[in-house]
């Protein structure tokens, strides 16, 4: 058996990740309606109906606009933090009570044949957590929204086979934004706002040598960022150090309007 991950979609206008192992179908946050969602899920082959539940990140509107239609379409369980369930907008409709799952950041649980880790990332949401799913020996890994990479966090992904990674923002198009407050700016570049190009690139080379070949880069930001930047920030930091994009390590993007590249991983 194999782990089959797809970004469907990854920026600040919505996220969701679908991952798969052994029959059991999950989505990482379900930011985009209930429509653009199922489409996309189609794209790949995956039928909505077949999905065992959704993880949710934490409770900002581009990581769960679609979890309430979703749920309760296709009867899909839904999983998230204490808090982040009492955070969570009334705007995602009424779930039914036994499709509310509740787990606690830092303890491990299944969804059918899949393991779930949980650890906290520092972000200006209620509880925000990252997810490491685990099929058979092999592992992927969503860490976004996150201000910056803690030893904790660092360790949660240690060892991952593959790690979609926050690269959100290039600091001088965030500087010299005319349509962006100072205080906006200050939030985004905080250590519980979101991750830059320059620090996604010095953790995968980090995750690189503890043994992870795959990444991609999401959640980048469309103001502050463009594709072309963030793949060259990181192309340059690896070959900095003799790492040969595209033989030694693999780096792709998450897109914001679009399915991502479907990986198997044996």
């Amino acid at each position: 058996m194999s782990i089959k991950f797809c970004p469907l979609f990854s920026g600040s206008s919505g996220n969701s990740t679908f991952i798969s192992y052994g029959g059991t179908r999950l989505l990482v946050d379900a930011g985009r309606s209930g429509t653009q969602i199922e489409e996309a899920l189609r794209l790949i082959g995956e039928d909505p109906a077949s999905l065992d539940g959704i993880l949710v990140t934490h409770e900002h509107q581009d990581h769960i606009k679609g979890v309430g239609i979703l749920s309760r379409r296709f009867h899909i369980p839904i999983y998230a933090t204490p808090a982040t369930w009492q955070a969570m907008p009334a705007s995602i409709g009424k779930i039914a009570p036994d499709m509310k799952r509740e787990f606690t950041i830092g303890e491990d649980f299944y969804v059918g044949a899949m393991g779930i880790d949980t650890f906290p990332v520092p972000h200006d949401a209620a509880d925000p957590c990252g997810f490491r799913l685990w099929g058979g020996r092999g592992s992927v890994a969503v860490a976004t929204d996150l201000g910056y990479l803690p030893l904790r966090v660092m360790g949660a992904l240690e060892g991952s086979s593959l790690v979609l990674m926050e690269s959100n923002y290039d600091p001088d198009m965030l500087r010299n934004n005319e349509h962006y407050r100072y205080v906006l700016k200050q939030r985004i570049s905080s250590r519980k706002g979101h991750l830059s190009n320059a620090d996604c690139a010095e953790g995968m080379l980090t995750l690189f040598e503890k043994g992870t070949k795959h990444f991609i880069l999401g959640h980048l930001s469309g103001e502050n960022n463009t594709p072309e930047l963030a793949s060259q920030t990181a192309h340059v930091r690896f070959e900095l150090e003799g790492i040969n994009p595209g033989e030694d390590v693999f780096l792709s993007m998450a897109h914001r309007d679009r399915v991502g590249e479907v990986y198997t991983l044996a």
